[in-house]
């Protein structure tokens, strides 16, 4: 019997058997995948099930086992399907390493920011698709071509990863946001009205000086918080690649 890991491979890479025609015609792998797709990012993650993805396919939920094995072979195939969306096309060629770190923050913030239900998922072991690789390997001109960074692969591997972790802090940050206003009912503006008057007696008391010299629009919504974290982060790598840490210049 095959592990999962083999069959999500074979699924993805196309090596493994196919299935033979199906009692509905026109269900493929592709219109499944999509589908899983479509159920997780309307009602989340726990609301997919090959139950609930054949019924939103029309069909029994036994025509879905001739083609994929079972739910965790269906994640994979999610997976790798949503990590080529923002790979679509063919991309500018890359004129800075810099544009290539920030096109990959801002189109990793898009994607959880279209598929929420990304950060339910243990990434930590994925089963590399094509559409995975061929996002990364994107990024990989940009970061090894002749605008690039000048790093050993290791080290290069090492900003994709500090760049991916910087994201997905951010990304948690703004849909768990999102998710307590519809959870609670309450927004962000009265959530934070009603901690006014409490916020406002503990300002006064004496007991949080420095808290209380912050300027007024020191947590102001036009602050983007995101492009400031981004741009420090590019500037730290900055020095890295222009040796100004005290190592020998790397370009």
């Amino acid at each position: 019997m095959k592990d999962a890991t083999t069959s999500s491979l074979e699924l993805l890479w196309g090596t493994g058997d196919r299935p033979s025609r199906g009692p509905k015609p026109g269900l493929t792998l592709d219109r499944i995948v999509t589908a899983a797709v479509g159920v997780a990012d309307t009602e989340g993650l726990d609301a997919v099930s090959m139950r609930r993805v054949a019924t939103e396919l029309g069909v029994g939920t036994m025509s879905l086992y001739r083609y994929v094995p079972g739910k965790t072979e269906l994640l994979d195939l999610m997976l790798d399907r949503v990590q080529g969306e923002s790979f679509e096309g063919d991309p500018p060629p890359p004129t800075h390493w810099r544009d290539t770190v920030e096109q990959l923050a801002r189109s990793y913030r898009e994607l959880y920011r279209s598929h929420p239900w990304l950060l339910r998922v243990n990434q930590a072991r994925s089963v590399l698709g094509p559409s995975t690789l061929r996002g990364l390997d994107l990024c990989l001109s940009g970061l090894k071509g002749p605008h690039g960074m000048g790093l050993s692969d290791p080290e290069t591997i090492g900003v994709i990863i500090a760049v991916q972790n910087y994201v997905v802090g951010v990304a948690r940050m703004e849909i768990q946001a999102v998710e307590a206003a519809k959870e609670t009912g309450v927004d962000d503006e009265e959530f934070w009205k009603r901690q006014h008057p409490f916020l406002e007696r503990a300002m006064a008391s004496g007991d949080y000086p420095h808290m209380a010299a912050l300027a007024e629009d020191t947590f102001s919504h036009d602050v983007d918080h995101f492009a400031f974290g981004l741009a420090r982060l590019l500037d730290g790598f900055e020095v890295l690649v222009s040796g100004g840490a005290g190592g020998a210049s790397r370009r």
